[in-house]
C-alpha cells in the first residue's frame, strides 16, 4: 500500500512540475501541491507504525 501512495504523490509532483514549468493550470497546479504535501504526511505517519 506504501508503494502504490508514493506512486501517486510522485505522479502528482511531476505533474505539478510540469504545471509550474509550462504555466498552466492555474488554481489546479496549487491544488496538485497541497495533494502530494498530504499524501507525504500521511505517508510519513502511517508508516512509522508497528506491525
Amino acid at each position: 500500500m506504501a508503494g502504490l501512495i508514493w506512486t501517486i504523490v510522485v505522479v502528482l509532483f511531476v505533474l505539478w512540475l510540469l504545471g509550474v514549468a509550462v504555466h498552466i493550470g492555474g488554481g489546479l497546479i496549487n491544488l496538485l501541491l497541497l495533494l502530494v504535501v498530504i499524501g507525504i504526511i500521511y505517508n510519513l505517519v502511517v508508516g512509522r507504525r508497528a506491525i
